[in-house]
């Protein structure tokens, strides 16, 4: 069931409003021009001849494009060729999406302090449905979000708790795939699936279609956040999901 959220939570916009964006990732801000957010596929490649899969080629920055105001429950689901990478019960009251960049330090910190907490008295007892979706922003997070989604859908998140918990080993501002392929091989991953999914330009398009969308519904950086339909652009944790998912599982928030 969709509810409408509080409005009276009052998350302090200096803390979180920009989250993360580029890099080098060591403090907020918004999400940089569209078009520097993209992936080198090889690295040896001169700058020339550059694939950069995430970006829409407009040249213009993410306020230029059009955003839909308030968008409904369908068109903030909608998804394109990649299914959800999701954890919880499909019928849950509560649907929480973050958006996530693999190389933002607010999303390691979200991960190591308060997604354990949200999956232990949240997720694992059925009163949320919690969503991944991708927004790379920088070509080594480009790299490492397709080496994401190369695992398979059982080792998805067990991948990128690892990649959260050793991105100093592999963050750059160059693209490295060797620190990467260190923490994908942690799951099984080989080097040759690794390499073909780098290359593998379906993979790729689909991401990219995960990003573009996501800035289409508002999203500026991250982490940022749908809860059951309601935009968060803020670094948030416990205590603020406690606030806005509890009045919503009790009943005490009307219906969409």
């Amino acid at each position: 069931m969709w509810l409408r959220i509080p409005l009276l939570i009052a998350i302090s916009l200096a803390v979180g409003l920009a989250a993360c964006a580029g890099l080098p990732e060591v403090g907020p801000s918004t999400e940089a021009p569209v078009g520097a957010g993209g992936l080198t596929v090889t690295s040896a490649a001169p700058a020339k001849a550059t694939f950069n899969p995430f970006s829409d080629g407009s040249g213009s920055a993410p306020g230029g494009r059009e955003v839909i105001q308030n968008p409904t429950i369908e068109q903030v689901m909608a998804t394109g060729t990649l299914p959800e990478r999701s954890l919880g019960r499909a019928d849950a009251a509560v649907t929480i999406i973050k958006y996530a960049s693999m190389t933002c330090p607010y999303c390691r910190r979200f991960q190591a302090e308060t997604f354990p907490v949200l999956k232990r008295e949240y997720i694992d007892t059925g009163k949320v449905r919690f969503i991944l979706r991708e927004f790379p922003i920088g070509h080594q997070s480009g790299a490492a979000t397709i080496a994401l989604r190369c695992a398979p859908a059982d080792k998805y998140f067990a991948l990128y708790d690892k990649i959260m918990a050793q991105q100093p080993s592999w963050v750059s501002q160059e693209v490295r795939h060797d620190p990467i392929y260190k923490v994908a091989a942690q799951v099984g991953m080989s080097r040759g699936d690794y390499d073909a999914c780098q290359q593998d330009k379906a993979l790729i398009e689909g991401l990219r279609w995960v990003k573009d969308r996501g800035r289409t519904l508002g999203i500026i950086g991250t982490p940022n956040f749908f809860i059951n339909g309601k935009l968060v652009k803020s670094v948030i944790g416990i205590k603020e999901i406690r606030e806005i998912v509890d009045p919503i599982l009790a009943g005490r928030v009307a219906q969409r």
